[in-house]
């Protein structure tokens, strides 16, 4: 790209010099701008260049002194110290139910993983798609633009979970006809009927991963006396879970905690029966709220789902059992898309390349 030399250019007095260079510098500032899509969840944060590239993937998770005041770790480096680490030390999670529950500290964690990525000046001018759950407020929502403005980005958007989700699986969102998609991540669940650019109907339960994981702490030490950590309980749901009841060949696996009648080590084998058990009421409202979408689905809509079927993405859609579970309910075909987890990641990089699609689709009024 090249610019015309200032001694050719006709500037008259020296404050036009200044607009001048400013208008260089802004437009190698355009030229060198990088776009990024950030997932920004409760359980992982993911972000993506444009091409769908996933540049990182790393746990949602800070590990601060709280003596010292600063924060010594992030991501998986934080998350291998939950439940390991001295009184001055605390391993937080800044996100919770899909939103952002410590700013500060939000910051820091996306100012890291961006360090990671690229160097702070190529951030300069960047543009930056984020997602957020559909029925977050515009407090929240606005929470999350202004920690990427923080990062010295120059254009933030924010984009809505489910469209993004079905942006990432490549579904006619700006077409005339309906598509349904039910979302399944960390902290929340988000249920979608997308038509024409837009949303018409939706839902949102604030029940994903974490829940689940905390149902089945909960499960095994009301019935057990063992208390385990939350890194157990969600190895117990990603071995043993399942959304439908067991057959008769049923498995278990072996966990260790702590007794809490005579407060020592102990191990245990746990049978698979007590995971679907301990997850089966909280999976049941997700089925609910996606039944609740579908009555609130438009005739004309309602026949298109039927036509296309229920897409299911997030890291719950991986759980044994779920698109089976939510078809047997619903009496509508469900599939897991490809790659379900990197869903919103690849919608917001979808997005970036296509502007006009973005423009449409992302939130206002913030």
């Amino acid at each position: 790209m090249s610019f015309p030399h200032p001694e050719t250019v006709s500037l008259g007095e020296g404050w036009e010099k200044v607009v001048f260079y400013a208008g260089v510098m802004r437009q190698l500032l355009r030229t060198r701008a990088i776009g990024l899509g950030i997932d920004l969840g409760t359980t992982n944060t993911l972000i993506c260049d444009q091409d769908r590239r996933i540049l990182l993937n790393e746990p949602s998770a800070v590990a601060l002194d709280k003596r010292a005041k600063k924060v010594i770790a992030v991501g998986a480096q934080a998350r291998r110290m939950l439940g390991r680490t001295p009184d001055n030390l605390e391993v937080v999670m800044p996100l919770r139910d899909g939103i952002i529950d410590n700013y500060d500290l939000t910051c820091e964690m996306l100012r890291s993983f961006l360090r990671q990525v690229k160097s702070g000046l190529q951030l300069l001018g960047s543009r930056i798609v984020i997602c957020v759950p559909t029925e977050t407020t515009q407090i929240e929502r606005r929470a999350v633009r202004e920690a990427g403005q923080a990062l010295r980005s120059s254009q933030v958007y924010v984009v809505e979970e489910p469209m993004a989700a079905a942006c990432g699986v490549d579904l006619p969102v700006s077409e005339a006809r309906g598509s349904m998609i039910v979302d399944i991540g960390g902290g929340t669940t988000e249920i979608a009927v997308i038509s024409y650019c837009g949303i018409v109907c939706s839902g949102s339960v604030r029940i994903g991963g974490t829940h689940l994981d905390e149902a089945i702490a909960h499960f095994i030490r009301r019935r057990y006396n063992l208390l385990i950590g939350t890194m157990t309980a969600e190895s117990l749901k990603i071995e043993l879970g399942s959304a439908e009841m067991a057959g008769r060949n049923e498995r278990s696996s072996q966990v260790r905690g702590r007794d809490l009648v005579r407060q020592l080590p102990k191990l245990m084998s746990v049978p698979q029966k007590d995971v679907v058990e301990a997850m089966s009421e909280l999976i049941g409202m997700i089925m609910d709220s996606i039944k609740k979408t579908l009555e609130r689905t438009p005739p004309e809509l309602a026949a298109d789902i039927v036509d296309r079927g229920i897409v299911l993405t997030g890291g719950g859609a991986l759980m044994q059992g779920m698109s089976q579970r939510v078809e047997r309910e619903t009496g509508i075909p469900t599939h897991v898309t490809e790659n379900p987890l990197l869903a919103v990641a690849h919608g917001a990089a979808r997005l970036l390349k296509d502007e006009s699609l973005l423009d449409r689709i992302c939130v206002r009024s913030l």
